[in-house]
């Protein structure tokens, strides 16, 4: 099933904070996109930064198990670091 909220769905509208950054800029350009078109990377990048982990994880799960590559990781298997990196609760 695809998923159709988005980050904004889960944390709120979009805070612009004090300072800007590639993150930042990463995180505000995605912000209100479905996580289901959002690139592994930008994936990578919220459950890094824990946003919206309820919907993000199970995108990021599902795109592993069915091993789908985009191409725009910085590095293999980035989305998979992020995953393992969270702490296990």
């Amino acid at each position: 099933m695809m998923n159709v909220k988005s980050v904004a769905d889960i944390e709120g509208p979009w805070v612009e904070p004090e300072l800007n950054s590639g993150l930042i800029q990463r995180c505000r350009d995605n912000w209100s996109k479905p996580v289901s078109q959002v690139s592994n990377h930008v994936l990578a990048t919220f459950i890094r930064q824990k946003f919206a982990l309820a919907i993000v994880l199970p995108e990021a799960e599902d795109r592993l198990r069915r091993g789908y590559v985009d191409g725009t990781e910085l590095y293999d298997e980035e989305l998979e670091v992020a995953i393992n990196e969270l702490p296990k609760t």
